[in-house]
């Protein structure tokens, strides 16, 4: 067994990034987002991931800029701490140990050194009590601080961010919890209650979601289910307060913001559509509609010119301040439900699930960034409850990911369910997923489920689907027939099964491809997919078949199965059952790449994992209650390097990793504690981008001592003169303090005369004289030489009479000395004075 220390469960890909407001930089330049155990950051430029801040052991909760200095970010988790970063190069530079959970953070620039946490109330025993905590921050040299001095704000709050707003630079705070609006006020150090009615004189609904103060006047904006919009003014007198009214949303109002300088109020919901009012202004308006998903947060930079909302589609929408949609950050979606089974594609490794209405996504867990969406049911989708629509229920890929087969189904009320499978084809030109064959009404009932053979190649693919009409049938890729204009083969039934009227169940090939297990209600048929005759049956205690795997390498010879209190192995070579265990099984599923299995079980309201070798009495590892309810949707992901630092408690870690989907929908995985010590060292580096414009400083200290050190001692470049180093004034100018330094103005010709390379050699001010006399002398002799050959040659020279009278005559050694001097004279006064 393992220790529950030694491996961890964690949120480390497709996690959400919306789950809190996110933050944007000073700049503009970075949006941070609070995304399972970590916080990551977004350039808004290039939409990568460019840091991911690790270190809390539990869900980040909360993300804020730390007011005195905006390079630096808090972050608060359910973990008990708070910790501040160096987001720009992801260093962790304090840990202030709280010792509660923590829901949310807020800060503000009038208390320095003072951040406010919401954590559980300690005086009430309701779990939906929650107070307001004002905490104040040691300053310290050490990394790990232990806070004692807390003092509570406000005793009942609600844990929703979005519902405590600071106005006027923190003079005062605006709390909403169910109808019922609290201001407090600091200098005062009291606070003024104001409540609505439940519901109002038309049936809406008063609650108050959301809140948002005006950073210069005493105004409170809050958002109510009903979809309007309160403008609250006057309350620092409890009973002369007055509000005002805004209305356009149909749903409730999920976020309000106020933009830096004031001039305008930012709401969404529901709707999918930012609304930009104008303050004191509310008549004119400004939309920017199609976002895609309900909106659940709006955020705005410090300087105004970014806004960002993020959405129920786990997706982030950058917008410039003019309200033009500018990036856009998709995480993994996940909604409501996944209705089909998490797959890993065989090409790019990526998880592939339910993502948008009608679309299957391609989601990269490496890079933990969503590729693309591939749209199943290709026709629009309308946001509107009780409306029938086209589902995509269904998915499986074949062994090479060459083939992708879908179902769809829509249920209609007064009608039976209306179903189509699809059968796609990879297209290497355009790198995803073409339409080849749709079948409509491929059974009688409901497709139960399919899978591919999983060793036939593209051109031979087999697909079987099991429905709940009795029947399980074979589709095969055929060529088309010759008198046809068809181009291309395309997909035909080449076989339908059934076992003595009996509903199939669930269906799984041997990793070989040889056999087909096909489950009968309590039955299990085995096939033989070469000529589609049965080779056995298996039988076991009662209760129907659940889910089917055939084991892999070393244990291909066992067949596993799953009832509602039974997990049954089965030997193919005796036909005989194996053994078998008592325990209620909600999912099995193996390791593509071992002979490991693993089977998720309920238990005492939550859910277990167990890990083993069809071979083996015990299992290689089990995690009791590793989420709440039920798990029925896992898959096991290749990694990209293989893990060789295991222990060999974790050697089942070494090749896959294990992902699962809970009931909230949160995608987890299985970390070791080596590799979790590795992700924190590596993130602790800095690394330097090679693309980065080098400056001035790094040439001159940096570049030649590196060449210098590079350089081999016997190189070419061992007889080359050394490479000047940095002069006293730039060694001065960087060694010395810059507190103390003069002014810029002062040393700039100095630097720059640093930099500056002479020109003139010392060795030709002292070439000797004679060496010069004799290098001229040299020059005449072979001036010489040089006439003397043209003069000592007549028979070399041209024949005919008109060629030898034009010949120039030779020059004497005193006219080629004269005619040199001549050459050296300057005649540029003659130019000068034939311009004139």
């Amino acid at each position: 067994m393992v220790e529950q220390a030694e491996i961890r469960v964690v949120r480390q890909g497709g996690s959400k990034i919306t789950f809190r407001e996110p933050v944007i930089s000073s700049d503009s330049r970075f949006l941070l987002c609070a995304s399972g155990h970590n916080v990551k950051v977004f350039s808004t430029v290039t939409e990568e991931c460019v840091q991911e801040l690790r270190g809390h052991t539990d869900l980040v909760t909360g993300v804020l800029l730390r007011p005195s200095n905006h390079l630096q970010v808090y972050s608060c988790s359910a973990d008990g701490t708070v910790r501040l970063w160096d987001f720009t190069d992801g260093i962790l530079i304090k840990t202030y140990v709280i010792g509660y959970p923590i829901f949310s953070i807020f800060a503000s620039a009038s208390h320095d050194g003072v951040v406010f946490i919401v954590t559980a109330s300690q005086r009430d025993n309701r779990s939906d009590a929650f107070q307001l905590v004002a905490v104040h921050l040691p300053a310290c040299v050490d990394q790990l601080v232990e806070t004692t001095e807390m003092s509570a704000v406000l005793g009942d709050v609600s844990a929703n961010p979005a519902a405590v707003a600071f106005g006027r630079a923190g003079e005062y705070l605006a709390s909403a919890n169910g109808s019922q609006l609290e201001i407090y006020f600091f200098k005062k150090r009291k606070s003024h209650r104001f409540s609505l009615k439940d519901e109002n004189r038309n049936g809406g609904r008063n609650t108050l979601t959301c809140v948002a103060c005006h950073p210069t006047d005493d105004c409170v904006a809050t958002g109510h289910e009903d979809g309007k919009i309160r403008m609250w003014r006057n309350f620092s007198h409890r009973k002369e307060y007055t509000y005002s009214t805004l209305h356009w949303h149909h749903g409730a109002v999920a976020s309000l913001r106020f933009t830096p300088e004031g001039s305008n109020l930012l709401s969404g919901g529901l709707e999918s559509v930012l609304v930009q009012w104008r303050y004191e202004q509310e008549s004119q308006r400004d939309f920017l509609p199609r976002l895609g998903a309900a909106i659940t947060h709006i955020a705005v930079s410090p300087d105004g010119s970014l806004f960002c909302t993020s959405h129920s589609d786990n997706k982030i929408t950058i917008i410039q301040s003019c309200v033009k949609v500018s990036s856009i950050i998709q995480g993994l979606v996940t909604g409501e439900e996944v209705q089909t089974d998490l797959m890993v594609d065989p090409r790019s490794k990526a998880l592939v699930l339910n993502g948008k209405p009608g679309h299957l996504q391609f989601y990269s867990l490496q890079r933990d960034k969503l590729l693309f969406n591939l749209d199943i049911v290709q026709q629009e989708f309308i946001h509107q409850s009780g409306l029938d629509q086209f589902q995509v229920v269904g998915a499986a890929f074949d062994g090479s990911g060459s083939w992708l087969a879908t179902v769809e189904e829509r249920k209609q009320k007064a009608a039976e369910v209306e179903v189509n499978l699809k059968l796609w084809a990879f297209d290497d030109h355009t790198q995803s997923f073409v339409l080849n064959t749709t079948i409509a009404a491929p059974h009688e009932a409901r497709i139960t489920a399919m899978c591919f053979d999983p060793a036939a190649g593209s051109r031979t693919a087999v697909l079987v689907s099991s429905s709940g009409d009795g029947h399980f049938k074979a589709w095969r890729l055929a060529a088309p027939p010759a008198h046809t204009d068809d181009e291309g083969a395309s997909w035909s039934c080449d076989f339908v099964g059934a076992y003595h009227g009996l509903v199939p169940g669930c269906c799984s090939f041997s990793a070989d491809g040889s056999l087909l297990a096909v489950s009968f209600q309590e039955v299990v048929t085995v096939w033989s997919p070469a000529s589609w005759e049965l080779l056995a049956t298996l039988s076991q205690p009662p209760g129907d078949v659940r889910d089917l795997c055939f084991g892999r390498l070393s244990c291909s010879k066992y067949l596993l199965g799953t009832t509602n209190k039974l997990l049954c192995c089965w030997n193919l070579l005796t036909c005989s059952l194996e053994w078998s265990t008592s325990m209620e099984v909600s999912l099995l599923l193996a390791d593509p790449l071992s002979e490991n299995m693993a089977a998720f079980c309920h238990q005492d309201g939550s859910a277990d994992l167990f890990v083993f070798k069809p071979s083996e009495p015990l299992p290689l590892f089990s995690q009791k209650a590793v989420c709440p309810g039920w798990v029925t949707r896992a898959v096991f992901a290749p990694r990209e390097v293989m893990l060789e630092s295991c222990e060999e408690s974790s050697q089942w870690l070494n090749r896959s990793r294990l992902y699962f989907l809970t009931p909230q929908m949160d995608l987890l995985t299985f970390t070791t504690k080596a590799e979790e010590e590795s992700l924190l060292a590596s993130s602790k580096q800095l690394v330097i981008d090679g693309g980065v414009a080098m400056t001035p400083f790094y040439l001159l200290l940096g570049k030649h001592q590196r060449a210098g050190a590079e350089a081999p001692a016997g190189g070419p470049s061992a007889g080359r003169p050394a490479l000047p180093q940095s002069s006293a004034a730039v060694r001065e100018l960087l060694q010395t303090p810059a507190h103390v330094l003069p002014a810029t103005s002062f040393l700039c010709s100095a630097f720059l005369e640093s930099l500056l390379i002479s020109v003139t050699d010392d060795r030709e001010e002292t070439r000797p004289a004679d060496q010069e006399m004799e290098s001229e002398k040299e020059e005449e002799e072979g001036s010489d030489e040089e006439t003397g050959a043209r003069g000592t040659r007549p028979e070399e020279a041209p024949s005919g009479g008109a060629q030898m009278e034009g010949a120039a005559p030779g020059l004497t050694r005193t006219q080629v000395r004269e005619l040199r001097r001549v050459r050296k004279l300057d005649h540029s006064w003659l130019a000068c004075l034939l311009d004139s």
